[in-house]
């Protein structure tokens, strides 16, 4: 009898067939819920995820033939990591599958807001030919923070080769990492010389809203903010109240705090409703790491890394 993956989520054929290919019956359910894959995961030896199902103690319990979680992108949070590997279960990840798509879209939505490509253009559809409240201010000269230098942070830094900008990075659990376009960075710094801070972090109990009231205090200049990492780690409430007080420039949201938008409370309604008609953000439904290439890189990534 084969062995039986199981996959959550949207993905490219590619991986379906390599699957196959490698002796697989693979059972594509890419909308499953949690209940579903409790349903079935009792005879799989392999689970793909994506950011829906939540592999807690309880799943992996039900798991007992499972022998490893390829999750595709980064971040494992949502896995109970510690507890499948006590299991015997190997559990990986492809942020190198999506890095570049993500650094891409970094630099994407930061000239998108600094050259009001987005606002200039919703006014235009409305009839509207303003110039003078659009004049862009120039990404060149900059000061480029970046919180967070694993995968896609790195690579938002090597998008910004070319753009005349001084780049400097803080990670907490790294060192070594400067060269000659990045400065490795303390946070202090990035506080008081940064133009633009970017922050490429995992959501851990650490992280959590690190984007709160006191950080964007600490920067001595009206900084953008950047967030394509996970939306829990800005408390959506205090960036609100910074851009209100104008602490802040405007600020790149490719993530939220709650992405479940039919889920809204009235609270959550009003806060998106600002985010959409604020003209100082851009704010994208989570893509940042889903482009058509990305399907692909992650896919080979998860079978390399699983070395099947």
């Amino acid at each position: 009898m084969s062995k039986q993956v199981l996959i959550t989520a949207k993905v490219h054929e590619y991986l379906i067939n390599q699957l196959e290919t490698k002796g697989y019956t693979v059972k594509y359910e890419p909308s499953i819920t949690y209940d579903g894959v409790m349903q079935e995961i009792h005879a799989c030896q392999g689970l793909i995820i994506t950011t829906r199902i939540k592999v807690d103690k309880a799943l992996i319990d039900r798991a007992a033939q499972l022998e490893w979680i390829g999750r595709l992108g980064s971040g494992m949070e949502l896995v109970d990591v510690p507890y499948a590997e006590s299991k015997g279960i190997r559990c990986v990840s492809s942020p190198e599958g999506n890095m570049d798509t993500v650094g891409e879209q970094a630099v994407g939505m930061l000239i998108m807001l600094m050259h009001n490509l987005l606002k200039s253009n919703l006014q235009l559809r409305e009839g509207i030919w303003e110039r003078d409240g659009n004049r862009a201010w120039e990404l060149g000269g900059k000061t480029i923070g970046i919180i967070g230098y694993g995968h896609t942070g790195s690579a938002f830094a090597r998008k910004l080769r070319g753009f005349d900008v001084r780049i400097l990075a803080y990670d907490k659990y790294k060192t070594g990492y400067g060269n000659a376009y990045v400065e490795e960075s303390a946070l202090e710094r990035i506080f008081e010389e940064a133009d633009v801070v970017s922050l490429h972090l995992p959501l851990t109990e650490e992280t959590r809203h690190m984007g709160n009231s006191a950080f964007f205090k600490a920067f001595r200049k009206q900084v953008y903010v950047i967030n394509t990492s996970r939306g829990k780690v800005v408390n959506t409430a205090d960036l609100i109240s910074a851009l209100e007080a104008e602490t802040l420039a405007g600020a790149c949201l490719d993530v939220l705090e709650n992405e479940k938008t039919d889920t809204y409370n009235a609270t959550e309604k009003a806060q998106l409703q600002f985010l959409l008609k604020d003209p100082r953000v851009v704010l994208t439904p989570h893509i940042a790491g889903y482009s058509h290439e990305a399907s692909i890189k992650m896919a080979e990534t998860i079978l390399r890394k699983l070395n099947i």
